[in-house]
């Protein structure tokens, strides 16, 4: 394993990003700014590298960037409805930054800070942050880490780990966006990338993407990935380019975000780490692997990407250009006491883990 390092200015200081080469020759690289992935270069089946996740050429873009792009959300990532939250008998206000709701843990979330860096180990990087009692309106003085570990084989794992001295919430997850013919190769085949989900139910939500504590099954809708299929297959006019335009479905889950932007709970969450999706490009062969002991996954399709800084390589990115595979908590759970609790407390530490593995057929 070859490590590199380079450093790079941005407003709020100097991001670090450290470059790490596998015995195969793919690449993943990695950036103290929102401890986030800004690479991964991977072989289609005749042994071409391309990068496969979406992002910029410049550090500085990374700093509140509409997609949250490869980054570390937090405190709390996903929706809290009304930016608002009861614990212990005490109610928290947080910034109010998606429609009604708070967002990724507000404007300016983990995802739009530095992080303490440093290589724990060949092929492993270790972000490390400290977020104070009253941070976004959050209680409790917390210590979280992002590890990130990268193979000989193409795995890429990503271990995250909080303690607090107080009660408090927190939810992280790894924003990347996945197109596996490549970041540039568009909407039509980001959307012509094949998904299965190992989910039967899924979080139903009102109309800023907030659940309304209920769970549905996903037969016979848009939401039934238990069989792998195309990933726009039922939303968008077959043989079109992917946009507001072609959607056809009046589904309400999609409709509400013009797109898939929503949550699934898993099949097996057990305390393990079991695979919960696969993403594969027939036409280059690349598959993607996810497996996580997180209670769900929100799969967003890139509904509201355009508009985004200019991406790697010179390529203008779309909507619907790539996918983002969410592996969390549930989103409003401190509000719904039906779904998995995200309570952080001394006698309760945070340990999540999130695997990307990388394979051809």
């Amino acid at each position: 394993m070859k490590t590199t390092k380079e450093t790079f200015s941005t407003p709020i200081g100097e991001a670090t990003y450290f470059t790490l080469t596998n015995n195969r020759g793919s690449q993943v690289i990695l950036s103290s700014l929102g401890a986030g992935i800004v690479g991964i270069s991977i072989p289609d089946r005749n042994g071409k590298l391309a990068d496969v996740v979406i992002g910029y050429p410049e550090a500085s873009s990374y700093l509140a960037d509409g997609p949250c792009a490869g980054k570390t959300p937090g405190r709390y990532a996903n929706r809290i409805a009304n930016g608002r939250f009861c614990l212990e008998g005490k109610t928290y206000e947080l910034p109010v930054n998606n429609g009604p709701n708070h967002l990724h843990g507000g404007p300016d979330g983990y995802q739009n800070r530095i992080w303490h860096a440093q290589e724990v180990a060949p092929g492993k990087i270790r972000f490390s942050i400290d977020s104070l009692d009253g941070d976004a309106g959050y209680p409790g003085n917390i210590k979280a880490n992002v590890t990130y570990t990268w193979d000989d084989n193409d795995n890429l794992t990503i271990e995250y780990d909080a303690t607090s001295e107080a009660p408090t919430v927190i939810n992280l997850t790894n924003h990347s966006y996945f197109n596996l013919a490549g970041h540039g190769a568009g909407a039509v085949k980001a959307m012509n990338q094949q998904l299965k989900l190992n989910c039967s139910r899924w979080l139903p939500t009102d109309d800023t993407l907030v659940p309304t504590g209920e769970t549905a099954s996903v037969e016979n809708t848009p939401m039934d990935f238990r069989t792998s299929r195309k990933v726009g297959e039922s939303i968008f006019k077959a043989g079109e380019i992917p946009s507001t335009e072609t959607l056809i479905t009046d589904f309400d889950a999609i409709r509400f975000g013009k797109g898939y932007d929503n949550c699934w709970l898993s099949d097996k969450f057990d305390g393990n780490v079991n695979v919960i999706a696969t993403l594969e490009d027939p036409e280059s062969g690349r598959k993607l692997t996810v497996a996580t002991d997180q209670p769900a996954v929100q799969i967003y399709g890139g509904n509201w990407v355009s508009g985004c800084p200019a991406g790697k390589e010179g390529v203008e990115y779309t909507d619907y250009c790539a996918v983002a595979i969410e592996c969390q908590g549930c989103p409003d759970a401190p509000n719904k006491p039906g779904f998995p609790s995200q309570l952080l407390s001394p006698a309760l530490p945070y340990h999540r883990v999130i695997r990307f593995s990388f394979t051809v057929d």
